[in-house]
């Protein structure tokens, strides 16, 4: 088994949007910091945080991130936060121009793929992407299908 180096455990992912890859075309990913609450941090930590159904949007030059369920912190006090709150994501301006610039083409939207730590910062990888349509979805599953069944009967023949 490959040993992990200290990079990779240090980006472990906290949640990923698997569902993301399914119902969309994903093209250019950014790396986006996240503005939290302390209770949001911990919760975090925990491992409460859902990022299905979520979506950022460009509001008067900022990206906010908006339904990332973040559960409330299993040993909170009196401080606690709203689960669903919209949050304000750090991008370079540069960044945020060009997504203003893809947004408003038609279809394209901006995806959270996967929340993770890096030098204990929590990022978020949101994505430009596109919505599949029905067949496009048909097409990727029976691909995925066919990769399966090949590799079965590549191991059977061992």
């Amino acid at each position: 088994m490959k040993d992990k180096t200290e990079r990779e455990l240090a980006q472990a992912n906290i949640a990923e949007n698997r569902k993301a890859h399914h119902d969309y075309h994903l093209f250019e990913t950014f790396e986006a910091g996240i503005v939290l609450l302390g209770t949001e941090v911990k919760a975090i930590r925990e491992g409460r945080v859902n990022l299905r159904d979520s979506f950022a949007r460009v509001d008067d030059g900022e990206v906010y991130l908006y339904n990332v369920n973040i559960s409330p912190y299993s040993h909170r006090g009196y401080a606690h936060h709203e689960p669903l709150r919209r949050r304000k994501l750090l991008l370079h301006r540069v960044e945020i121009r060009k997504l203003v610039g893809k947004t408003v083409e038609k279809g394209m939207t901006l995806v959270p793929v996967r929340m993770y730590f890096s030098k204990g910062r929590v990022k978020v990888a949101i994505s430009l992407a596109k919505g599949k349509k029905e067949y496009d979805k048909r097409e990727t599953i029976k691909r995925r299908e066919t990769d399966r069944e090949t590799r079965a009967a590549i191991k059977s023949r061992r």
